[in-house]
C-alpha cells in the first residue's frame, strides 16, 4: 500500500481552479452533513448521484426527462459518501490538479476536468448498465487530471508513503510507476467486479473510462516538446 505526499513538479501560476474545485466539493459535502442520513441516501444520492440503469433506459427510448439523465451526470461529481472518501479524493486532485492546470490554464481545465468526468460516468453506465446503485464521487473525473499528469509528468518524483506489512518507509518514486500502480488496482479490480458482482461499492470503470480519457484529452491539448522536464 503506498500513499503519495507531494511531487517535484515545477507550475507557473497559481492554481485557483483547482482549489475552486477542491472547495466547491468540500462545501457541498458539509451540506450533505447537516442533512438527515435517510433523506441523503433515499433522496438526495438516488437524485442528483448517477444511476446507470436510469441512464441505459433513457438510451433505449424510455421516455425519462432529459434533465433527470443530464443533471446527474455533472452533480454526481460533487457528492461523496463519508469524510475518506472526500478527503482521498481531494488530496488526488490537491496534489496533481496543479501542474494538469498549468499545462492547459483555467478554463480549459475546467472544461477538461468536467469532460473527463462526463466520459467517466458514461464508462460506468457502459460496464454495469442495470444497476441501481447512485454512483457518487469526484473520483472519475480526478482520474482524468491522472492521466493528464501520466503523460506530462512521468519522471516527476513524487514522495510517497509506503507501507510494508507492519512497517512503513518513505521513498522518492517516478510518477509513472504511481500512476501506473494505481491503474493496475483500478483494472484488476474492475475485473473482479465483473466475475463478482456485488449490490454496491466502487465505481472502477468510471476511475479507468476517466483516466483513459485524461490520457488522450491531454496529449491532443499540450504539445509534449514543450515539458521535457516532465
Amino acid at each position: 500500500m503506498f500513499f503519495p505526499l507531494r511531487d517535484d513538479a515545477p507550475r507557473r501560476r497559481f492554481p485557483w481552479m483547482n482549489w475552486v474545485l477542491i472547495g466547491l466539493n468540500t462545501v457541498v459535502f458539509l451540506y450533505e452533513l447537516e442533512l438527515p442520513s435517510r433523506y441523503l441516501e433515499r433522496v438526495v444520492f438516488p437524485t442528483l448521484g448517477l444511476v446507470p440503469y436510469r441512464v441505459n433506459l433513457f438510451a433505449h427510448g424510455t421516455p425519462i426527462g432529459l434533465a433527470a439523465v443530464i443533471v446527474p451526470v455533472f452533480t454526481s461529481m460533487f457528492l461523496h459518501g463519508g469524510w475518506w472518501h472526500l478527503i482521498g479524493n481531494m488530496w488526488m486532485l490537491y496534489l496533481f490538479g496543479d501542474n494538469v492546470e498549468d499545462l492547459l490554464g483555467h478554463g480549459r481545465y475546467l472544461a477538461f476536468y468536467l469532460g473527463c468526468g462526463v466520459i467517466a460516468a458514461m464508462t460506468q453506465v457502459a460496464a454495469d448498465p442495470h444497476s441501481l446503485v447512485p454512483t457518487i464521487g469526484a473520483s472519475g473525473a480526478i482520474a482524468g487530471v491522472l492521466g493528464a499528469y501520466f503523460i506530462r509528468y512521468p519522471r516527476a518524483r513524487v514522495l510517497t508513503l509506503v507501507f510494508l506489512l507492519v512497517f512503513f518507509t518513505f521513498w522518492e518514486l517516478p510518477a509513472w510507476i504511481i500512476l501506473g500502480a494505481w491503474f493496475l488496482i483500478q483494472f484488476l479490480s474492475g475485473a473482479s467486479a465483473l466475475a463478482h458482482p456485488a449490490a454496491g461499492g466502487v465505481a472502477w470503470f468510471a476511475h479507468l473510462g476517466g483516466f483513459l480519457a485524461g490520457m488522450l484529452a491531454i496529449w491532443l491539448l499540450t504539445p509534449r516538446r514543450r515539458y521535457a522536464r516532465g
